[in-house]
């Protein structure tokens, strides 16, 4: 029987699969459809504003009615958006619904996605906050986040395997998984953690703008936008600056798995295997996330691009775990859940404003767009440096405001 802790990975990685390999099915069935690329990346775009949206509600929610039942329904919605998506794509295919109800039901998926799917993550990095020592918090944030990340390396492999049977199948497949975490956490799941409190008393200690949570924000926003950036841009930028290479397709999802490896590696390697302060994850972290960009922008052969994604991957494995750890360990215990939400809220802001100001920026050149995200590491770097609380290696003390 597994417990919680293995419960909630299983989820955060099914929820890994079905949203790769959404991304990567979605927007061409789309466009074989009849679907402009305007229009499905709008499909995509609504989900993340939504997702920002709710995200910090859902972990007030979770301070409030309890880590697994948050956690649960975060994993039914997912479920159920994974299906409403595809759904409507097999419909239309088949001449059974038509085409002018496509585009509104596709969003009306994703929209599900990101009103509800949104309240496991934050539960699940509170879950962990609550039942972690705080020398061990940002070793058991990476772990959350490495289940994540395995299930997007893997999502296109099993979706693409799955897939050669039937096209609706993957999509059926990760939403059963779904639901299967959804019912293990229930059962495992104790109901409550934390003591019985005033939650509408304490969570009013803290929001957007206080000095123990708007430092953390505002570096998680800078990095959303240029990985955002990256993983919008690399099927173009590959393929208009290596055109000569051969089956571009391939050399394209090579790359997002030497940057999901890396990632993966890099968290047990800093933060297991190798431990090392929060404050030096995010220098060194964010140092080389801005020499990968600056290496990918001068990138004369494929072979140095993959060396950039590799660095780049390196140095996200240590900058992510490490600014969710900094944030919780800044944060009473009552406060958990909120932090966690108001974290999960900025994540999707890349996925927002890349279209907006990332892309406009490839216009003019492709390697623009990365001198431009190395820029922003470089000012996020800077800012690490010179905040105390940010530079403050130990970070035991909870701040008070």
């Amino acid at each position: 029987m597994y417990n919680a802790t293995s419960w909630l990975k299983f989820g955060l990685f099914s929820v890994g699969l079905g949203q790769s390999f959404a991304f990567v099915l979605v927007p061409p069935l789309a466009r074989d459809l009849g679907l402009s690329v305007i229009e499905t990346s709008t499909i995509f775009s609504i989900s993340a504003v939504a997702w920002a949206i709710t995200s910090a509600s859902w972990g007030r929610a979770s301070d409030k009615y309890g880590r697994r039942n948050i956690a649960v329904i975060g994993l039914i919605g997912y479920s159920v958006s994974i299906i409403a998506l595809i759904t409507p794509l097999f419909l239309v295919e088949q001449n059974i619904l038509d085409l002018v109800f496509l585009l509104p039901l596709l969003i009306l998926g994703r929209l599900i996605n990101g009103l509800v799917g949104s309240a496991t993550r934050p539960a699940a990095f509170a879950y962990m906050a609550d039942i972690s020592v705080r020398s061990k918090r940002t070793k058991k944030f990476a772990r959350l986040e490495s289940s994540f990340l395995i299930g997007t390396i893997l999502g296109p492999m099993i979706g693409g395997f799955l897939f050669l049977y039937s096209k609706t199948l993957p999509f059926y497949v990760f939403a059963f998984c779904g639901f299967t975490a959804a019912i293990g956490i229930f059962i495992s799941f104790p109901k409550h953690i934390l003591p019985k409190i005033n939650v509408d008393k304490v969570i009013s200690k803290i929001s957007y703008t206080d000095k123990s949570v708007w430092p953390f924000l505002l570096i998680a926003a800078l990095s959303s936008l240029c990985q955002a950036s990256l993983l919008q841009s690399i099927g173009f930028f590959i393929t208009d600056v290596f055109s000569n290479e051969q089956d571009l397709p391939l050399v394209i999802s090579l790359t997002f798995v030497v940057l999901s490896i890396s990632t993966v590696v890099s968290q047990y390697i800093f933060t297991d295997l190798k431990p090392i302060a929060n404050n030096k994850l995010l220098i060194y972290g964010t140092f080389l996330i801005t020499i990968s960009y600056i290496m990918a922008a001068l990138s004369s052969s494929i072979a140095l691009f993959y060396l950039s994604m590799m660095i780049n991957g390196f140095g996200g494995g240590m900058f992510r775990p490490a600014n969710a750890s900094s944030l919780s360990l800044a944060q009473t215990p009552d406060n958990q859940g909120k932090a966690a939400g108001y974290l999960g809220s900025v994540m999707p802001i890349g996925h927002v404003l890349t279209p907006i100001v990332a892309m406009p920026i490839y216009q003019f050149g492709p390697q623009y767009l990365y001198f431009f995200s190395a820029f922003l590491c470089f000012i996020s770097l800077l800012f690490i440096i010179g905040h105390p609380l940010l530079r403050d290696h130990e970070q035991t003390s909870v701040i008070t405001n």
